[in-house]
């Protein structure tokens, strides 16, 4: 009888006759076969398993391959029922995978239930079980949450630097197109006082706009300082005055010989000092729009990266493109890539997947940033995408020391870090396990040789 085999199996051996009686009303006996799947790594952990009879193995997926970490064979070991210390949203689930390697039998009992019979039964057990489950995890909390914050500190003066350069620049340019504006009025000013005509100040416009219209010389260091040489004699020649100051600007544009005797040619007796910097201050003049614009721009994309890698304004589930939040990731974690060269390559058959995109941002932010530390600020970081039957596959790699076989053993542990004190909780790997195997059924894991740690991703491509 059912009784009977409770009674003798060690878990429940202690229970008295009625405790016995409440304990089948709560729970039911199941039999299994050979390669059912009786529960799963990530799901709640809301049924109590005690074997009664057969073989279960504890299994965790690690890449491409499957780890039995455990094998329940003597009645009465149990697996889950970790909800019956939590409240009902906890989020308390199975570690891993029971898979049946026989034929047999289990009696399961829903947390729910578990947690008022002990309750009823040995309620000092039940606190403390209760109070050490929640201490646990307050502290895991409390240290994911300063984990969290120190995360987001480095990610704020990252990109506080990142912006400072284009705003920075952008001042610049703006003193400096402010300096530029009261040039050209002043020399526009001059040419107004000289003998020119119409005719001729258009047709002096339109050789600035052609000017202007030339692609910039693509041509090294000396050529340039050659033609700036050249231009600035020529200029001397001619009684130009700051002669030495707008030669550059015009071998910067790609005025040649031919250009400036067009000029000669248009303006005839008028001197060529006012209309000749007036031309330069024009160029340059445009020269600092299209820096501030490129620095505004700049600012930006960099508003637009944090916006999608924090996903405002979006759902949580959604149709993500992997490809963007990493590449968002990179540009948030840009002020600590420093001296590292970045390579990565997205596969073209790569479609979108059904996830959390923030979370997922969380992970890539975890892995590239480990990745960063372990290069200690120099290497090659490689990151590649491609499909994969049903599911898409991200490798992270990068070219430092590589993980021992006992620290890659331990990897995805809470709390486990390799990390000098104050630089790591040893929490972000977990965090990145919970969320692809947890939230997205999805795997992780790592292979690592010196110079050449990787870490595999694995989603799948719909939910």
């Amino acid at each position: 009888m059912l009784a009977d085999e409770l009674r003798g199996a060690f878990l429940t051996s202690g229970l008295t006759d009625d405790q016995l009686q409440d304990l089948l009303a709560a729970g039911q006996q199941i039999t299994f076969a050979q390669g059912d799947e009786l529960f799963r790594e990530g799901q709640p952990a809301d049924l109590l398993w005690i074997l009664l009879d057969g073989r279960i193995e504890l299994q965790r997926h690690s890449g491409s391959e499957t780890i039995v970490l455990a094998t329940m064979a003597t009645p009465g070991q149990w697996a889950g029922g970790l909800r019956a210390w939590g409240d009902a949203s906890s989020s308390a689930s199975y570690r891993a995978t029971g898979m049946a390697a026989s034929d047999g039998r289990a009696f399961l009992v829903p947390s729910d239930d578990l947690g008022r019979l002990v309750g009823e039964w040995f309620p000092f057990g039940k606190h403390m079980i209760v109070g050490v489950y929640q201490t646990v995890r307050g502290i895991e909390a409390a240290a994911r949450q300063r984990e969290s914050l120190v995360a987001l500190g480095t990610l704020a003066a990252g990109l506080a630097h990142e912006i400072n350069n284009p705003a920075a620049a952008s001042l610049r340019a703006v003193d400096a197109l402010r300096d530029t504006c009261d040039a050209m009025l002043s020399s526009l000013g001059s040419l107004a006082g000289q003998p020119i005509t119409a005719e001729q100040f258009v047709a002096l416009d339109q050789l600035r706009r052609d000017l202007a219209g030339r692609p910039a010389p693509d041509e090294g260091a000396v050529a340039t300082m050659d033609r700036e040489d050249t231009i600035g004699t020529w200029l001397e020649r001619r009684g130009v005055e700051q002669a030495w100051q707008i030669a550059p600007l015009f071998a910067a544009a790609g005025a040649d010989q031919a250009w400036f005797a067009e000029v000669e040619s248009v303006l005839g007796p008028v001197p060529l000092g006012p209309a000749l910097r007036w031309a330069a201050t024009t160029i340059s003049a445009a020269s600092l729009l299209s820096e501030l614009t490129d620095t505004t721009n700049r600012i930006s994309h960099l508003v637009e990266a944090v916006k999608s890698y924090s996903q405002m304004d979006r759902a949580s589930l959604q149709l993500v493109d992997i490809r963007e939040g990493i590449e968002n990731t990179l540009v948030m974690l840009a002020a600590k890539l420093g001296g590292i060269e970045v390579e990565c390559v997205f596969g073209a058959d790569v479609p979108q997947v059904d996830a959390y995109s923030a979370e997922l941002n969380q992970v890539w932010t975890n892995l590239i940033d480990n990745a960063i530390d372990a290069m200690e600020g120099r290497g090659t970081l490689r990151v590649t995408t491609h499909r994969q039957a049903d599911d898409i596959i991200v490798d992270i790699t990068d070219s430092g020391h590589g993980m021992a076989a006992e620290v890659q053993a331990r990897v995805f542990e809470p709390f486990f870090t390799t990390k000098d004190v104050g630089k790591g909780t040893g929490l972000g790997l977990d965090i990145s396990r919970r969320i692809v195997i947890e939230r997205h059924g999805g795997e992780i894991s790592f292979d690592s040789v010196p110079g050449a740690t990787t870490a595999h991703v694995r989603l799948p491509i719909s939910r």
